[in-house]
């Protein structure tokens, strides 16, 4: 279902306190990809997304924008640093990469709903193999790997493109069947689920530096490599409920078309992708007559073309991300939007200013967000038995600390609140196990104790909080 701008910042209000433009902008911007899609073909070509560039110092809610977005829209979504990306002819990621992430991410979800969708039929399949290797028939059971008869099956089924049926070489009796029939009824009870079965499974394919390299050129090797070489097998003993998921697994990927879930998916990324662009005022350049690094601007100017529109290799296919809404952000302590090249500025034509953070707004954030540090803290004790609770003065007070160091030292938002919170709860996250259950209540008192001198000393404040 899609969800509307005012129902995307409802959502929205239950992570992040204030912060209703930034809010409001992203919101619309999803929905008018929604719009667009429901306009005829020559003119949704004509639309091109609003792309949003979001300022405001760190700790007030921009990457946490993202994050949340990430899990409230049902589209392909990245998060990338900027300062991760050199100038093409330097070392490091291309630009390009970003779009890469992208429809990997697009294959991920498509892949999970395809696998949501043929799970039953491949749980039964799977169900079925684990009956057969719980009571194999005569000459049915699992021989060990060996490497010169992968290779002759693999070039027996190179050439032959009929597919295996095992069952043809399985021989039973009337006490297998029965035997079956019985273990079956057991696992559908779930009475076998801690017993053990051997079986080969494939091997996973190991992290390959050289490949992801590749990757970034829009060539995939290991898929290229997979498809000359046999797979290899290796035997694993496994309880039946994890042997259970790993033939799941398996089965759901004969039972999928794969050819025709990347071309869905990478229509998906480019129709409905988002890519999020972090610290993207950490290519602004700084001294200008500074020679022999690495240009921040020669990074702008890779990500132009990016966001402008361009075709992009990658090993699904080529992309156009003509599409794609791009949402870039910065502190932009140390310089201004406008000084982003110009060209790259026009891209970027929503411009939304995030606030800092007020003393009311820490409260807030203590109090009213879902899934608050306080709730975390109280979580937490709990396992030990132990009831925490924070009295409103104790909230106020940790409120105020949190405004007033962020005001005395750098300023890094809702942060400092992680960093205080840690230090004020340090013994009793210490104590918790060896301590009988109870309760514990945290008051404007117990917090004046345990910060008062590091609030008081200014030397203490810098390097503790």
């Amino acid at each position: 279902m899609v969800k509307t701008p005012k129902q995307i910042v409802e959502l929205l209000d239950n992570y992040i306190i204030g912060q209703d433009s930034a809010k409001k902008a992203v919101a619309v911007a999803l929905y008018n990809r929604y719009r667009r899609l429901q306009l005829p073909k020559d003119l949704q070509q004509e639309i091109t997304p609003k792309n949003i560039l979001m300022a405001g110092p760190t700790g007030v809610g921009k990457t946490e924008i993202a994050r949340r977005l990430a899990k409230i829209v049902n589209a392909p979504f990245v998060k990338v640093e900027a300062t991760k990306f050199t100038e093409v002819g330097y070392v490091g990621r291309n630009v390009e990469s970003m779009v890469r992430d992208l429809v990997e991410e697009s294959v991920r979800i498509s892949e999970q709903a395809e696998f949501d969708r043929v799970k039953i039929e491949a749980t039964e399949h799977a169900n079925d193999r684990l009956i057969k290797l719980l009571v194999p028939g005569f000459g049915d059971e699992e021989e060990e790997d060996d490497p010169s008869e992968r290779w002759v099956d693999f070039f027996s089924d190179t050439l032959d493109d009929e597919d295996d049926d095992d069952e043809d070489d399985e021989e039973l009796d009337d006490q297998i069947i029965d035997k079956r029939a019985s273990v079956a009824d057991k696992l559908k009870k779930g009475l076998l689920e801690n017993h053990e079965v051997t079986l080969y499974v494939e091997s996973a394919t190991k992290a390959n530096q050289m490949n992801d390299m590749i990757g970034q050129m829009g060539m995939d090797m290991s898929s290229l490599m997979g498809g000359l070489m046999p797979k290899k097998r290796v035997r694993r003993t496994l309880s039946v409920k994890d042997a259970r998921e790993l033939l799941i697994q398996e089965e759901a990927k004969k039972l999928i078309n794969y050819d025709s879930l990347y071309q869905k998916a990478v229509v998906q990324a480019q129709q409905n992708g988002i890519i999020f662009i972090d610290e993207i005022d950490k290519t602004v350049a700084g001294d200008k007559n500074t020679t022999g690094q690495v240009s921040r601007e020669g990074v702008q100017r890779d990500i132009l073309p990016i966001v402008e529109g361009s075709i992009v290799s990658t090993k699904y296919g080529p992309v156009n991300t003509e599409h794609i809404l791009f949402i870039a952000a910065g502190a932009f302590a140390e310089s201004k939007p406008s000084d982003l090249i110009p060209e790259l500025q026009g891209r970027f034509p929503i411009r939304v200013e995030l606030n800092p953070l007020r003393e009311s707004d820490f409260v807030r954030i203590l109090k009213d967000s879902k899934n608050s540090l306080l709730k975390q803290y109280e979580s937490l004790l709990k396992t030990d038995g132990i009831n925490l609770i924070f009295t409103q003065e104790a909230i106020n007070k940790l409120a105020k600390i949190a405004y007033d160091v962020n005001q005395g030292t750098d300023n890094v938002g809702a942060r400092r609140l992680a960093t205080i919170l840690e230090k004020l709860l340090e013994d009793v996250l210490f104590d918790g196990p060896d301590m009988s259950e109870g309760e514990i209540t945290v008051t404007e008192q117990y917090v004046d104790k345990k910060l008062g001198d590091i609030i008081t000393n200014k030397d203490l404040t810098k390097f503790i909080l």
